[in-house]
């Protein structure tokens, strides 16, 4: 790579930096997100924890903005399963978000107890409680342009004013959520960071991590005729919509099932019908198994310069007992 081709890099990386920090120390955090929302269910909503009652393993992976490199990137890992002797379910994910090329890394780990009520045979309501542990490293280990030379490379020292602050930050949180459901419908709300966590790297309390509502509802809808069988092909509508401080979220969309091929279509809006993106989804869905890839495809004014959002999940369901229990399944999407 020629120097000048490094130093468009340097300078590119620069930015980046320098806005994630700003971000961050200037406005409210917010979370990272996932548009395959039903693919990582106690993440969206704690009570969903142990929705299909048997074990089961999730990975989701996301890399939001690739234009700009790797600039915003998530991995979780997240493990669920009924408890027959709670009467509830037991689950919890471990996530890594990485911000800013790597200016900024978050670690979570959470757990999360769910405790179902039986209303009658066809219907349930689960309330959840989820304890968090939250580890946030800042990364000053980058060249700043005025550390370069035009053709000698990286000979200087920095001009850069390296403002004291913590690099590392720890914190505890809370999250709670219930969820209803009744034959093919189901709807929860959720809320997070219940206890306002600081996100500061500096000694001050200016940049809180403000609780984050979450509302979402949709039901499953057979579908039959012209050469069709009844529960051959399932149509299901579901709306999602999220806020977290002043930032508000419409998602909005459906999935068509047909004998495991799932496909999905949904648009993401704020209240103001500021259309931010169209999402499109494939996966296999098998009884052990399901596997998807979804895109955002970004239609606001960032559309040339972000190219989206790519998004894969895969999720491995383990035998358990078939004991019958008082509680039914939830018949939430699967991605």
């Amino acid at each position: 790579m020629q120097l000048e081709e490094k130093f468009l890099l340097m300078i590119k990386k620069f930015i980046v930096l320098l806005c994630t920090i700003t971000l961050k120390f200037s406005l409210l955090g917010q979370d990272p997100q996932f548009s395959q929302f039903y693919a990582s269910p106690i993440y969206l909503n704690p009570a969903l924890t142990g929705s299909i009652k048997c074990p089961r393993l999730t990975l989701n992976y996301r890399n939001q903005w690739p234009a700009l490199g790797s600039t915003y990137i998530t991995y979780m890992a997240s493990y669920d399963q009924g408890v027959r002797a709670l009467e509830g379910s037991l689950g919890g994910y471990v996530y890594q978000d990485i911000q800013g090329d790597g200016a900024i890394h978050t670690f979570n780990v959470s757990i999360a107890y769910n405790y179902t009520f039986v209303i009658d045979r066809f219907s349930n309501v689960s309330i959840a409680l989820q304890p968090s542990f939250i580890q946030k490293k800042l990364n000053w280990d980058y060249i700043f342009p005025d550390m370069i030379h035009p053709l000698y490379g990286v000979i200087y020292p920095t001009g850069e004013t390296n403002v004291p602050t913590k690099e590392t930050r720890v914190h505890f949180d809370v999250s709670t959520g219930v969820v209803y459901s009744r034959k093919e419908f189901f709807g929860g709300i959720a809320v997070h960071h219940i206890t306002q966590p600081t996100e500061s790297f500096r000694n001050n309390d200016d940049a809180i991590l403000p609780r984050k509502y979450t509302l979402h509802a949709g039901m499953n809808i057979p579908l039959s005729g012209l050469g069709v069988k009844k529960g051959e092909l399932v149509l299901s509508p579901n709306l999602l919509f999220q806020q977290q401080q002043d930032f508000q979220q419409m998602n909005w969309g459906l999935y068509l099932n047909r004998k495991g091929i799932v496909t999905g279509i949904w648009f993401r809006q704020n209240l103001s019908f500021h259309y931010d993106s169209f999402i499109i989804l494939l996966g296999y869905l098998q009884n052990k198994y399901k596997l998807a890839y979804s895109y955002d495809l970004t239609i606001s004014e960032l559309k040339n310069q972000t190219l989206g959002a790519h998004e894969i999940s895969f999720s491995m369901n383990f035998p358990c007992k078939e004991k019958k229990q008082k509680f039914r399944t939830i018949s939430c999407p699967s991605f």
